[in-house]
């Protein structure tokens, strides 16, 4: 109901709609549309009111809620049904708690801050509060569970394109899950899945984006080595905007592998990729191997040329590095 009031707001620019006008088109009572602008006001909308006019939105909070979310929703599979938090230790271990509990393909579980937020090889991730787009969603899709590692290249990819529509910033995509810019990151992604031999229960991808971070508010640590879109183009980003976009290309990309394979996306992965044709260390558990990223294969899989031989580097074992003065 708020989303509706919201959208109709928004809808309605810098005029006046009248309570008995909202009541009647969203088929409640008057007291009912008091006590949502209420609650949204409470939530930082700063909604005007006058007698005899009604209601006007001023402007709204840089909060990434349910309700902003939807107004504003261009998909019909990915935000079908959104969980949204302040504050999480992880949004993956939200989405798990509630994956085999009935919520549809296409759940989002999202959170403007996350205390343990982590990456794959249990790395965390810096995810400071209204600073970032930190989500996850649900997939149920009814490919085989040994597609699912390139998920990661699908949100990958659909994350990069998004970024290039909103920001105008040209990014490309470190193989397995890193979206970088000038090498330093901008986005984790880590795929996590439920599975019996034949059937997916569900797919998890959890996606951080690093957007309005300054540069001092970041750990010394990362300082050097991680970046976000307002440190690129100098100025805020809208969460909304980018989070929305993202969900229209994954949505996309999502009903293309369900009807055609991922050989398509793949192919787009492949356009933004800065792994390929590079000279890279491979970093396993227990061998170090240095050659030329020549491929990804159907399956995801990195192809490195080491000497002359292909060797054959799976998502999940591994962490690469460009090869530094050689």
């Amino acid at each position: 109901m708020r989303s509706q009031i919201l959208n109709l707001l928004k809808q309605n620019g810098n005029k006046f709609l009248s309570g008995e006008y909202l009541a009647d088109t969203l088929k409640v009572s008057r007291t009912a549309i008091w006590k949502h602008i209420k609650a949204l006001r409470d939530n930082g909308y700063n909604i005007e009111s006058v007698p005899r006019s009604g209601y006007r939105l001023i402007d709204s909070p840089d909060l990434l809620s349910s309700e902003e979310i939807k107004s504003s929703l261009t998909t019909k599979i990915l935000g079908s049904e959104i969980l949204y938090f302040e504050t999480v230790d992880s949004t993956n271990t939200q989405a798990k708690k509630v994956a085999l509990q009935g919520v549809k393909d296409g759940t989002i579980i999202i959170s403007e801050e996350q205390g343990g937020g982590r990456g794959r090889l249990s790395r965390s991730f810096f995810s400071p509060k209204y600073k970032g787009i930190w989500f996850s969603v649900i997939l149920k899709p009814k490919f085989l569970p040994q597609e699912a590692p390139k998920c990661t290249l699908m949100a990958a990819t659909a994350i990069t394109k998004a970024i290039e529509d909103v920001t105008g910033v040209k990014v490309g995509i470190k193989w397995p899950n890193d979206v970088l810019y000038e090498g330093k990151k901008l986005v984790g992604i880590l795929t996590e899945m439920n599975a019996e031999m034949d059937c997916i229960n569900y797919i998890i991808i959890g996606m951080g984006i690093n957007v309005n971070i300054d540069k001092e508010e970041m750990p010394e640590e990362i300082q050097n080595i991680a970046t976000s879109l307002s440190q690129i183009t100098g100025k805020k980003i809208s969460r909304l905007k980018l989070l929305n976009k993202i969900l229209y290309y994954l949505e996309h990309l999502y009903i293309i592998c369900q009807e055609e394979g991922f050989a398509p996306i793949l192919d787009e992965w492949r356009k933004y990729s800065i792994t390929l044709n590079q000279h890279i260390r491979v970093i396993g558990t227990n061998e170090v191997l240095e050659g030329i990223a020549v491929d990804i294969d159907d399956d995801g899989a990195l192809l490195v040329n080491i000497d002359g031989q292909i060797k054959r580097v799976l998502a999940g074992d591994v962490s690469i590095r460009p090869v530094q003065n050689r």
